[in-house]
C-alpha cells in the first residue's frame, strides 16, 4: 500500500491532500502542488487530470519543491493526477514493435534496454505488449526526457495514445520496492 502527501506550497507547507491510490484529479482538492512526499510505494505523477500528459516518476522520499523535480528530470511544473504503482516482485516481460499494431520488427525485452537503437539497430517502438511487471519508457537513450509508465497490457499504437511526437528510445523496468 503507498502513501504519497501532497502540499499546496513548498518545503511541505500549507493545505495537504493525502493519498492512498489513483487520484484524477488533485486540483478539485488542492489549488497547486508545491511539494510532495511519498511515504511509502511508488507513485507516478500527471501534468494534467485523468492520468494525461506528461509523466513523472517518484518513488520513497521527500520533494521539497517544484523546481528540485525538474532538476532530477521533471519535465512540468503542474500535478494534477496521480497513479500508484502497484508491488511487483516477479518476473519482468515486455515485447517491443517497430510499427503500430505490433507491425515489424519486435524485441522482447527482460531487463532494462539503456538505447534501443545500439542494442536492437531499431530506429522506432510504436507499440508493445507488456507481459511481466512494471516499465518507464523514455524518449532519449540513457532514461533521460520525457518518460511513460507501462503496467500489463497491449499498447497496440503509441500515436493514438497521444505520443505522436515521442519516440522510446530506452525503458527500464520498475524494480523499486513500491
Amino acid at each position: 500500500m503507498g502513501k504519497v502527501i501532497f502540499y499546496e506550497d513548498r518545503n511541505f507547507q500549507g493545505r495537504t491532500y493525502e493519498c492512498i491510490s489513483d487520484c484524477s484529479d488533485i486540483s478539485s482538492y488542492l489549488s497547486r502542488v508545491g511539494s510532495i512526499r511519498v511515504e511509502s510505494g511508488c507513485f507516478m505523477v500527471y501534468e494534467r487530470n485523468s492520468f494525461m500528459g506528461n509523466q513523472f516518476f517518484l518513488r520513497r522520499g521527500e520533494y521539497h519543491d517544484m523546481q528540485r523535480m525538474m532538476s532530477m528530470g521533471m519535465t512540468f511544473d503542474t500535478i494534477r493526477s496521480c497513479r500508484m504503482i502497484p508491488s511487483y516482485r516477479g518476473s519482468f516481460r515486455m515485447r517491443i514493435y517497430e510499427r503500430d499494431n505490433f507491425g515489424g520488427q519486435m524485441y522482447e525485452l527482460m531487463d532494462d534496454c539503456e538505447n534501443v537503437m545500439e542494442r536492437f539497430r531499431m530506429s522506432d517502438c510504436q507499440s508493445c505488449h507488456v507481459m511481466d511487471g512494471h516499465w518507464l519508457m523514455y524518449e532519449q537513450p540513457h532514461y533521460r526526457g520525457r518518460m511513460s509508465y507501462f503496467r500489463p497490457g497491449e499498447y497496440r499504437s503509441f500515436r493514438d495514445m497521444g505520443y505522436s511526437n515521442m519516440r522510446f528510445m530506452s525503458m527500464r523496468r520498475i524494480t523499486d520496492m513500491c
